[in-house]
C-alpha cells in the first residue's frame, strides 16, 4: 500500500482490533460516516441489500473523487447499529424485531460537498442503486463503549452478547448508552463462517 494511503482500520487500531474471547473498554471519538437505516430481518430484506449495495457504491465514488484531489484511502467495512424494543431480541436472535443503521465510515476530510458530486455522478450511471437517494452523511460520537471480537457465525453471538449484557456490564456498574454496533471485518460472501470475524461493541454509561 502506498504510504500517502490512509487505512482507517489502522488509524484507528484500538477500535478495530479488539481481542478475541475478553471484552476491553475503548473511548470511541466523533467519527464521520455514510450511513442508511432501515428495519426487518437482514436476511430477507430485501432493504438490507439495497442498503449495501447504495452504501459501498457512493463509499467506492467518494473515495475515487477525493483520489482525484490527492487524499486516497481505503474503503472501511460494513458497519452496523441494531436497536429494538426489547434489547432481549438480539440474544434470542428475533430479526424481525431489529432495527438498523448501516453504516461506512469516511475520512474526517470528506465533506458534504465531496458527498452530493459523488452522489450525482452515480446517479448518474445506468445501474444506481435503488436506495441511492436514502444514504446521508452524518456523523457519531458513542465515547465510552465496551468491545470484544466474535468469530464464528452472526447467528452465534447470542451467547457473547449475553454475557455483555447479563454479566459483565452488571458488574462493572454500567448499563447501555447508545445501539449495538457491530463491524464486519470479513467479507461474508467469501469467508467461511466458522471464521467471519466481527467486533461487537456497547456504548455504556455508569449505571
Amino acid at each position: 500500500m502506498p504510504a500517502d494511503k490512509v487505512d482507517l482500520k489502522v488509524l484507528h487500531r484500538e477500535l478495530y482490533s479488539p481481542p478475541r474471547g475478553r471484552f476491553v473498554e475503548v473511548d470511541v471519538p466523533t467519527l464521520a460516516y455514510l450511513a442508511v437505516d432501515g428495519e426487518g430481518d437482514p436476511n430477507t430484506s430485501p432493504a438490507y441489500g439495497d442498503a449495501v449495495e447504495a452504501l459501498f457504491s457512493l463509499s467506492y465514488a467518494v473515495k475515487f473523487a477525493s483520489k482525484r484531489e490527492g487524499r486516497d484511502y481505503v474503503v472501511g467495512p460494513l458497519e452496523g447499529l441494531w436497536t429494538a424494543d426489547d434489547p432481549g431480541t438480539f440474544v434470542r436472535r428475533e430479526k424481525g424485531a431489529w432495527r438498523w443503521t448501516l453504516l461506512v465510515l469516511q475520512p474526517d476530510w470528506v465533506d458534504e460537498d465531496l458527498v452530493v458530486a459523488a452522489t450525482e455522478t452515480v446517479r448518474a450511471k445506468k445501474d444506481a442503486p435503488v436506495a441511492l437517494d436514502l444514504v446521508r452523511r452524518t456523523s457519531l460520537t458513542e465515547g465510552r463503549s465496551v468491545q470484544t471480537l466474535h468469530v464464528g457465525p452472526y447467528d452465534d453471538e447470542g451467547p457473547v452478547l449475553a454475557e455483555l449484557h447479563d454479566a459483565y456490564l452488571p458488574e462493572h456498574g454500567l448499563t447501555f448508552a447508545g445501539p449495538h454496533h457491530e463491524i464486519y471485518l470479513s467479507d461474508v460472501r467469501r469467508a467461511d463462517p466458522a471464521r467471519l470475524r466481527t467486533v461487537l461493541r456497547q456504548p455504556v454509561r455508569p449505571a
